[in-house]
């Protein structure tokens, strides 16, 4: 494959091309200026030569032979028209133009000012009257002028190759002070994807190029940042794993060795399954959170009583909570609350919540389950009377490993993958869900769904 040209090359290359097509024009519009201007001026001196001449011819000034020995040192031939209008000269070539241009028509209130081409010259002719049927013409080919016009254009051929000069040389310079910081971008960008996160581009060159470079910085820190909230992810999640590994190989390598035996076997077994369990669970969000930004992760969307699914997890919930003297209690309508969704995904988000509430709620306290209709919306909450979260947590609260990083050895904390999963799930399944404080004390997730058509809101709740 061919390697593309570099920035330096290309650029010099279009400022050439710039420099070249502008000398090609200007090349083209001062030659026909030039060679119009001098045209013009050969005629007008042509002119007053004629006028000066025929008055002097007139006036008996002037020799015929004299006046035919300077006009051609100049370049300019006459020709004489007689009284029987016959006309001659010494220059077949230039009695022709001055019979093609008119000559015989000449008189003293009719001058001659012509031009004609002959054997592909052209000659430009300027006719005069002199006394009674007597008339001269003066003629010259403008390949005397085209001299003057020659050297003309050779100046402004120079000129332009000046210019083409210049042209690459700030073509040049220009590609220098782009392509310089630009490689040095690229360097920076080069060592990122490598590993480097302690690089930055510094901000020079034009405007352009340096908001280029603050857009690598600012990418270089956005790394930098992610990267380091993923450490502290994955050691969290290290540690959760490690707690039920620790026990499960533990009460294993006390079974193998014999120290449990007897009646002590079954309720080891019970803490070997409960922990198996908690790693499984564990291990099924992390999967799930990594799934579900993928395009096949699955949901099987059909129509769902929300009331009857709260009051399922309700059971669960009640046992658990009594189990740690914490009052639950649950909050639904009388009335069935119709949404399309996903039923186990949604059980599932219902339970992420209400684990992470019992974490952080003490006994005594209380933990709310609680559905609402509103017009069109489905609302679901869960509130407990733990000590709640800062304003600027429940802002984060769903970001991954924050409230972890945040809490960890001052309170309960899980992974920091439940509330991460449950955002997740909820936005999949065309939710929304929000944290804030809740009358309990406590923190307040609020799950809002779209109601299945035609649904009533208008009925009151009641309260289990």
């Amino acid at each position: 494959m061919r390697r593309p040209s570099s920035l330096a090359v290309r650029t010099t290359a279009l400022c050439l091309a710039v420099a070249g097509v502008m000398a090609v024009v200007a090349g083209g519009i001062s030659a026909r200026l030039v060679l119009t201007a001098s045209r013009e001026i050969t005629q007008q001196s042509l002119s007053d030569q004629a006028d000066v001449i025929a008055a002097q011819l007139a006036e008996s000034k002037l020799g015929a032979g004299r006046m035919n020995e300077i006009l051609r040192g100049q370049g300019v031939q006459v020709v004489r028209r007689g009284a029987n209008g016959k006309l001659a000269g010494t220059d077949r070539v230039a009695v022709q133009a001055a019979r093609r241009a008119g000559l015989a028509r000449v008189a003293e209130d009719q001058p001659l000012h012509g031009s004609v081409q002959i054997g592909g010259d052209t000659l430009i002719v300027e006719g005069r009257a002199v006394e009674g049927q007597i008339a001269i013409a003066l003629v010259a080919k403008v390949a005397t002028a085209e001299g003057a016009a020659r050297r003309l254009l050779s100046n402004v051929v120079f000129a332009l190759g000046i210019g083409l000069l210049v042209a690459s040389g700030a073509g040049l310079l220009l590609a220098r002070r782009l392509a310089g910081p630009l490689r040095r971008t690229a360097a920076v960008a080069a060592a990122m994807s490598h590993g480097r996160r302690d690089l930055r581009v510094p901000p020079e060159g034009p405007r352009e190029l340096v908001e280029v470079g603050e857009s690598i910085n600012a990418l270089a820190n956005a790394l930098a940042y992610s990267e380091a909230r993923q450490r502290e992810f994955l050691l969290s999640v290290s540690h959760e794993l490690r707690t039920p590994l620790t026990a499960v190989t533990g009460f294993a390598e006390s079974l193998a060795d014999g120290v449990v035996a007897g009646d002590e076997v079954p309720e080891v077994g019970r803490v070997i399954g409960q922990e198996a369990s908690r790693l499984n669970r564990l291990v099924s969000d992390l999967l799930d959170l990594a799934r579900l930004g993928a395009d096949d992760f699955r949901l099987d969307i059909a129509e769902v009583d929300l009331v009857s699914l709260v009051g399922e997890s309700a059971q669960v919930w009640h046992a658990r909570c009594a189990a740690a003297e914490v009052a639950f209690s649950l909050e639904a309508p009388a009335f069935p609350v119709p949404v399309r969704t996903d039923p186990r995904r949604l059980r599932q988000v219902v339970d992420g919540l209400a684990e992470n509430a019992l974490r952080v709620t003490p006994a005594g306290s209380p933990i709310v389950l609680s559905l609402r209709a509103v017009p069109g919306t489905a609302v679901l909450e869960v509130r407990d009377g733990g000590p709640g979260l800062s304003s600027e947590d429940y802002e984060r609260a769903f970001e991954r490993g924050v409230l972890n990083a945040r809490y960890d050895g001052v309170r309960p904390v899980g992974t920091g993958i439940g509330l991460a999963l449950v955002h997740g799930l909820v936005t999949r399944m065309g939710g929304a869900i929000e944290a804030g404080p809740a009358p309990e004390g406590g923190a307040r997730f609020t799950v809002t769904l779209p109601l299945a058509a035609g649904m009533d809101a208008t009925q009151p709740l009641s309260r289990q």
